[in-house]
């Protein structure tokens, strides 16, 4: 197969490019500054404009689209429009190529997040009951902007006239692998430093794939003719914040983490040029219609993901 992967030169891009590569297939990825030293092909594009790159989604099997600009930011006005208009754009632009070529893909995947999903606790979010976010009373107002975000992505991409490609949203949870950079190498750093306690009581639930299976996912979609639509790319099995890193600090012998209050996380947040919402939303997601399609988790429970990734971790 060809797989096409428009803002694939990050961190779920190149485990992407590599598990894709590794099996044989050709990879392209599109990318602001193609550096020419990866071993698949690298072509550039703007992420917003068409160009030569269109041509590189003539015949291909699969467009796996991950463009944005990343959400670890403070959310000014400025790096919300920012984000908005990566997504938009890009996703835009994708389907206006599709719409271009002769022989358009197969099927594409558009990467989407759990974050479009309500904060609640009394209930888990997923593809046919859970509640979209944005009127919680009790959210912040920048929390409604990022699902802002997610909705207008979501819906750049429905609204994009392929009646001859498949189209699904990838409503990815946290991605979890051993590569720096990533959440696990941030939150593995917190416990080094005995900070991996519970974070404003620890009662927010968070959603999580291990990037073995977020990568065995997307292949699970690209080879399912008859799946369309969202999916939650989530571990069936979210657990309380002040769960998780207890698991966390065990599989790296960390007896103890400090707690932190909300005050403490609104001015660490800051200091990191973060947002708190990474942390406090309550993000309880499951992946309802992966399981009923057939789908199995290589690491469906978090105490068995979180050893594959400290061993991982401390073998690189």
């Amino acid at each position: 197969m060809r797989i096409v992967i428009p803002g694939g030169s990050g961190y779920l891009g190149t485990e992407l490019a590599r598990s894709f590569a590794a099996d044989g297939h050709e990879v392209v990825v599109l990318t602001r500054h193609p550096t020419h030293r990866s071993p698949w092909r690298e072509v550039a594009w703007d992420g917003k404009t068409a160009g030569p790159w269109v041509a590189e989604l003539e015949g291909a099997d699969a467009v796996v689209n991950l463009a944005g600009r990343s959400v670890n930011c403070r959310y000014t006005k400025g790096n919300l429009r920012e984000m908005m208009d990566s997504r938009i754009d890009s996703t835009r632009a994708v389907g206006q190529a599709i719409s271009r070529v002769r022989t358009p893909p197969a099927v594409w995947l558009q990467m989407s997040t759990a974050t479009i999903y309500a904060h609640r606790f009394d209930a888990a979010n997923d593809e046919g009951t859970g509640v979209l976010g944005g009127s919680e009373p009790d959210a912040p107002a920048l929390w409604r902007a990022s699902i802002d975000i997610a909705k207008a992505w979501e819906q750049t991409h429905i609204a994009a006239q392929t009646p001859s490609t498949r189209k699904v949203q990838l409503r990815a949870a946290m991605v979890m692998g051993s590569a720096p950079g990533g959440p696990f190498d941030l939150l593995a750093r917190l416990c080094a430093f005995g900070l991996g306690g519970p974070l404003a009581g620890g009662a927010q639930y968070i959603s999580w794939i291990h990037q073995r299976d977020f990568v065995r996912a997307v292949k699970f979609l690209i080879g399912r003719r008859d799946l369309s639509g969202p999916f939650n790319l989530a571990a069936p099995n979210p657990l309380p914040q002040r769960e998780f890193m207890a698991e966390l600090r065990a599989a790296c012998g960390k007896r103890l983490g400090l707690p932190a209050g909300k005050w403490m996380l609104e001015i660490g947040s800051f200091l990191l040029r973060t947002e708190t919402e990474l942390i406090l939303k309550s993000r309880r997601v499951v992946p309802t219609r992966l399981l009923q399609a057939g789908f199995r988790f290589e690491f469906p429970e978090w105490p068995a993901a979180v050893r594959s990734l400290v061993a991982r971790r401390v073998a690189a």
